[in-house]
């Protein structure tokens, strides 16, 4: 029964070390029943500090325990995991604890997406509000500006119109950016590594600091349909949000891959060009992480908050979406983009399978 259960089943002796594992464990802790017994159950968690506390206090109380903690990279598992873990007291042999344990990365990333897809409904309307609110008197400013402009003789009393104009056409500007055009993207065949190459010129250009900058693209990618004016502004500002946590010293990695059989919302697509963004920053602060892509929400004085709504904004015009992971000294935003333009809708609450999971 144990060896057909999907969730995996680890017994434990009083000095944490394994008893016997059912076939799931061996696959979530990445050893094999042969050479599990006598090993340390928290040597295969990467020491988790959270994991040993409850053993230990299974151990001490005899009470039951629950939680959820994630298990970094290992050589076998590249990538972070989330895992539901179950702790019993028993007395069988040696055996002392009783551990279940189930891998919930993907319903985790599920819920993560849909409450990604939320939040860029609400803050694409809170940025749709709050510009129509900006934008009425803007145009009252300007007029009056100019007005004031006629009526004044003195040249140097005119540059603080000529400020006032330019300053409320600049509002403006930015105002019609949030808004957006109403219409679908204008889209053309486009090479995905050119766009990114374009992107790092221009931010080499404007940013005199040392960053390193490389690139882990796959040559494979097929040209893509995308509005190429819209990417690069999204790109751009993922790729300048990177320099900026970084403060001028760090690196910063452009990544592509493509991934197979991956759902964004209720729709299912073929393939998926994966773009990732990743830097070796500070991170982003944990208060901040179920906020960053409300429009506003920044963790930076001198910030304006819109980048990555913006972003989210003009990726999701062509059918995708933004994640991301954080911790301090990786930071990746994940940009999902279907390659092909044919898709199968299916209810979101299916897992999505990814060809890099």
């Amino acid at each position: 029964m144990l060896d057909s259960l999907s969730s995996g089943v680890v017994l434990v002796d009083r000095n944490l070390l394994i008893c016997d594992l059912n076939p799931a464990a061996e696959n979530i802790l990445g050893i094999s029943v042969n050479r599990a017994p006598g090993e340390s159950i928290l040597k295969l968690v990467g020491d988790e500090e959270e994991f040993n506390t409850i053993l230990l206090k299974v151990l001490e109380t005899g009470d039951y325990y629950a939680n959820e903690f994630r298990l970094p990279p290992t050589e076998i598992h590249a990538k972070e995991r989330i895992l539901d873990c179950r702790v019993s007291p028993i007395e069988l042999g040696n055996a002392r604890l009783l551990v279940e344990l189930a891998d919930v990365t993907r319903r985790s990333r599920i819920s993560r997406e849909n409450a990604l897809l939320v939040q860029h409904g609400a803050g694409r309307q809170m940025v749709r509000q709050l510009a129509h609110e900006i934008k009425n008197p803007l145009g009252g400013i300007r007029g009056a500006a100019q007005l004031l402009e006629r009526q004044l003789l003195d040249p140097e009393l005119q540059e603080y119109t000529d400020v006032i104009i330019s300053e409320t056409d600049r509002l403006a500007a930015l105002v019609d950016t949030l808004l957006g055009p109403g219409g679908p993207p204008n889209k053309h065949p486009v090479n995905i590594h050119e766009l990114l190459e374009y992107v790092i010129r221009l931010v080499e250009a404007e940013d005199e600091r040392q960053l390193t900058l490389d690139r882990d693209y796959d040559p494979g990618l097929p040209e893509m349909a995308l509005d190429r004016d819209q990417m690069v502004q999204a790109f751009l500002n993922l790729v300048r949000n990177a320099a900026t946590a970084l403060e001028g010293h760090g690196k910063i990695t452009l990544r592509t891959r493509a991934t197979l059989n991956y759902t964004i919302g209720d729709t299912r697509h073929r393939v998926v060009t994966t773009v990732e963004i990743e830097d070796d920053g500070p991170g982003i602060p944990p208060e901040l992480q179920d906020s960053i892509f409300y429009p506003l929400v920044t963790s930076r004085p001198e910030g304006t908050g819109l980048g990555l709504p913006a972003a989210q904004e003009l990726i999701s015009r062509h059918g995708g979406l933004i994640e991301f992971e954080s911790r301090p000294g990786r930071t990746v935003f994940l940009v999902r983009l279907p390659l092909f333009e044919d898709s199968n809708h299916h209810s979101s609450t299916k897992e999505p399978v990814s060809g890099n999971d």
